[in-house]
């Protein structure tokens, strides 16, 4: 099979210095085989690092690296990079770094890239990474639901502008709080080691630490605790982790992942969890309406056996998303007529219950 190449999403509100990091990372050794998508509304700062055209939208940088710009459909831009490497149109690139205009949703980019069946055979989505602004963020976050989601849903947190200010210290706690498992890095002018902002996702080998980094239970658990003691900001957003002691089976797991995201999609900004499915430990990832394919692990990472959630919501309270819980132990019927489907009852009262929520 090809190996897939990672497509990464670096987003942020205007201003936040996204283009100022693109120039900075792509001088960095492990991004020589990078191309670069950039959105045609957005500032485009590389000009300095153009040194030919091989077609029309398609530039080499100084660095080695590939650019183009979208002027439609993204699909089109990406399986045209990809027919233009096969075909030596293009040198090889074992990565995609896009960036998004500021007011950008990232989530029906990661949409595209996970779901379209022209791509996902060769391309792998890796993560989003989110800039904010140390001057301006706290400002952004109060009046803009694009900065807030940007960051609620990111993998990393990236703190620009320091050498402007320092980020205050309000304006971290509350980053803790809307994605308290993002880890939070600084760029000094752009400047920053790019090995640290790409593999955010596991893969079947993820060892012990990859694991805790991908589901940081201690982070999420301590802003839950801290909830109330902090400003009334984004008070409709909180993340909280889940614990479940019995194993659940794999048909539970796909009917309660499938309804969550169909009917709850627009509150849940973020689920993350390992489950144990009937005994194996299954890693689980969905961003609203986005779910991706389950990765079983080849080795649990630790003595532990119990199922763990975090959730990141919007508008539901952990007592609504514990609620949803009991389908996971649900167990395809065995009546001949239906083999593969769930008990119709037992189902249908956990949509019912869903439906009902506020």
């Amino acid at each position: 099979m090809t190996q897939r190449t990672p497509v990464s999403i670096i987003t942020g509100f205007l201003g936040s210095g996204k283009t100022t990091l693109l120039n900075r990372v792509l001088q960095h050794p492990a991004m020589a085989g990078a191309a670069v998508i950039i959105n045609e509304f957005g500032e485009i700062g590389l000009d300095h690092l153009l040194i030919a055209t091989p077609n029309e939208n398609t530039v080499l940088l100084a660095s080695g690296c590939i650019c183009c710009t979208v002027r439609g459909d993204l699909v089109d831009t990406l399986r045209n990079l990809d027919r233009q490497r096969e075909q030596g149109q293009l040198p090889p690139y074992d990565r995609v770094l896009i960036e998004t205009t500021g007011l950008a949703d990232p989530v029906p980019i990661m949409q595209t890239v996970v779901t379209d069946e022209r791509l996902a055979p060769r391309y792998a989505f890796d993560g989003v990474l989110t800039l904010v602004d140390a001057v301006n963020g706290m400002q952004q976050l109060d009046a803009q639901p694009e900065a807030v989601k940007q960051a609620a849903i990111a993998d990393r947190l990236v703190i620009t502008k320091t050498d402007i200010a320092p980020a205050p210290a309000a304006l971290l706690a509350r980053l803790a709080q809307l994605n308290p498992g993002a880890p939070r890095l600084t760029a000094d002018r752009g400047a920053i080691d790019a090995r640290h902002l790409f593999g955010a996702h596991l893969d079947a080998q993820a060892g012990p630490d990859a694991v805790s980094r991908w589901l940081p239970e201690a982070a999420v658990s301590q802003a839950e605790t801290q909830y109330r003691a902090l400003p009334a900001h984004d008070a409709a957003i909180r993340a909280c982790c889940i614990y479940l002691d019995e194993p659940v089976s794999t048909e539970g797991m796909t009917a309660w992942l499938t309804a969550l995201a169909s009917l709850r999609g627009a509150n849940l900004l973020r689920v993350k969890g390992l489950l144990n499915v009937d005994g194996a430990p299954v890693a689980v990832h969905a961003v609203q309406t986005l779910i991706h394919e389950p990765v079983t692990l080849a080795r649990w990472p630790d003595a532990e056996r119990r199922s763990r959630l975090v959730f990141i919501a919007r508008d539901l309270s952990r007592a609504q998303i514990e609620s949803t819980l009991d389908v996971l132990r649900l167990r395809a019927s065995r009546a001949a007529a239906q083999p593969q489907l769930l008990d119709p009852n037992a189902y249908a009262k956990f949509v019912d219950a869903m439906k009902k929520m506020h």
